[in-house]
Order: C-alpha cells, then sequence, then structure tokens
C-alpha cells in the first residue's frame, strides 16, 4: 500500500474512531485497515492511536498528524478530481443529504442508474428528514422538499412541484363524518408534519377563498410515512405529499379529503454550498436526478 492510501485510512480511522467504520467507508476489511495503520506507525516510529476493547482514539502525537495530513490529503484529492473533470471524465465523492421518504422511494432507482453511467463517481448518501446545513455538515449537494429558502447564502434549484394532499382512512371517516369545509376540521384529529414537534397550520386555498387552520392533533412527527401509517390506523387526517400516498390512495387504503381545496406550493429542490462554478460530478448528478424525476418517475 502507497504512502497516500496509508494515510487515507489512518485518517478514516480517525474520523470514525474504529476500524471497522473505517474498513466500511473504504471497502475493505478491518484486517488491512489494521495493517495499514500499523506499517505507517512502524515507519514513523510514533503511536498514532490507542486501541482497546471498546474504543480507537488518537494518541497526541497522532491529533498532531492528522491535523497536518488532512489537508494534504484533501487537497491531493482534490486536484486529482480537478485534472479529470478538466478532461471531462466524472469522477470522485458526492456528498449528498436528502429526506427519508424521498430517498426510499426514489433514490434506489437514481442512484443505480447512475451509477451505470458515471462508474467512476461514487455517492455517499445520507437520509434524514433534519433540514441539514450543507456547508457546515459538508455536502456536495442537498435535496430537498420546501418553499423558498430561508438561508441566502446557498445556491438552490428547482426541479419540480411536489403537490400535497389531505388525507384520511375510509374507515375513520365513515365513523365521523366527511368534513364538508375547511372549518368543518376542528372536530377531526389533524396530524402535524414539524420538525420541532411544534403544531402545523394548513393554508388552504379554493379559487379567491381562503382558510387557515391548526393541525392539533394528538400526533406530530418530522416523517410524512409515518404519518401516513398513523392516518392508516385511524388516527385522523394528515397533509402529505402525493408521492407518499400515491399507492395508499390507488388502493383505497387512503381518501382525499377536501379535494377541491388545496395546500400552498411546495418544491422539489436542490441546493448547493456557494460554489463559483458547479464542480462537474455534481452538475451531472444533478442533471441526471432531474431528469430522472421529470421523466422517468414525476412526482
Amino acid at each position: 500500500m502507497g504512502e497516500l492510501e496509508s494515510l487515507r485510512v489512518f485518517l478514516a480511522v480517525a474520523e470514525h474512531r474504529s476500524f471497522n467504520g473505517a474498513a466500511r467507508q473504504l471497502g475493505t476489511t478491518p484486517a488491512s485497515v489494521t495493517r495499514a495503520v500499523a506499517a505507517l506507525e512502524e515507519r514513523l516510529g510514533v503511536q498514532l492511536l490507542l486501541r482497546t476493547t471498546r474504543q480507537v482514539s488518537l494518541t497526541s502525537a497522532g491529533a498532531v498528524y492528522a491535523a497536518r495530513v488532512a489537508p494534504l490529503v484533501h487537497g491531493i484529492a482534490e486536484a486529482a478530481s480537478e485534472t479529470m473533470e478538466a478532461q471531462g471524465i466524472t469522477s470522485g465523492l458526492i456528498r449528498v443529504s436528502a429526506p427519508m421518504s424521498l430517498g426510499l422511494k426514489l433514490l434506489p432507482a437514481v442512484l443505480s442508474q447512475f451509477a451505470t453511467l458515471f462508474p467512476q463517481t461514487h455517492v455517499a448518501l445520507t437520509l434524514s428528514d433534519r433540514f441539514v446545513d450543507i456547508v457546515e455538515d459538508d455536502y456536495d449537494l442537498a435535496i430537498r422538499i420546501s418553499g423558498p429558502p430561508s438561508d441566502k447564502s446557498t445556491i438552490w434549484r428547482k426541479v419540480c412541484r411536489v403537490p400535497r394532499t389531505l388525507v384520511a382512512a375510509p374507515a375513520y371517516l365513515a365513523q365521523r363524518g366527511a368534513p364538508e369545509q375547511p372549518e368543518d376540521l376542528t372536530g377531526f384529529s389533524c396530524l402535524s408534519y414539524s420538525q420541532d414537534a411544534g403544531i402545523e397550520t394548513w393554508e388552504l386555498s379554493k379559487g379567491a377563498s381562503r382558510r387557515s387552520h391548526r393541525a392539533e392533533g394528538g400526533f406530530s412527527a418530522n416523517n410524512g410515512d409515518f404519518l401516513a401509517r398513523l392516518v392508516m390506523n385511524g388516527e385522523g387526517i394528515a397533509l402529505l405529499p402525493r408521492f407518499i400516498v400515491e399507492d395508499d390512495l390507488g388502493t383505497g387504503r387512503l381518501v382525499e379529503v377536501l379535494p377541491e381545496w388545496t395546500a400552498p406550493e411546495i418544491w422539489l429542490t436542490l441546493y448547493y454550498p456557494p460554489y463559483a462554478q458547479l464542480p462537474l460530478r455534481v452538475a451531472a448528478f444533478s442533471d441526471f436526478f432531474e431528469h430522472y424525476v421529470k421523466d422517468t418517475r414525476p412526482l
């Protein structure tokens, strides 16, 4: 193993505090990682890591060494990627953040097809309904479903509208009766989609008419699939992106509520750090994702 590769292995162990974690990241075995670190320590004549049965930690010398070599290793990787991109070769690592429900339903097919077209590009995907800071958390792009951005330092790109609909289980409505106007929702359990356990306000419109309703039910959650399951269990009504509930609407497990009333527009968007110019690998993934959503799997 070359010097540069040994440094990459050592930095991966330092990041994960684990030989197993480093092996998973690098696509190799824990034994290979252990050998690489031992060989590096032997060449330097310094112990870089403390190993116990529970964890791996940096020695003081290891911490100083990691701080010095990390920018160098990162710089070499970036230089190689930029050189290949200058020749039109798409390669390197793309760190992507995406919401859980969209990721599970859409991204397996996207990533499989993208890998076929761009085999030298590695996508590291994180699924989370948390609203990540793409600059602070070091992502190359984030896929989001939201309204306009509040963070003016990021670059954003609209992909498509994401329709939403109010849904309930047929048995729930059969027991309680179906609301005919937004004002009727007051008598129903309305489930909130919320990042912070707060109460969601539904802004509904039909033509020139506007109504607001606070979704004060027994539950709130930050994941649409989870709320859809609660709705199917007869726990109330929820306002959800249609792509989450379209199969259940098709089979009749769920039905639309107040179908003539619509919620404010939200968008599927791509967010980027403040690049002067998109790296080729990020631009390639963005274009492929947008074409897939628009042409193959519309939301």
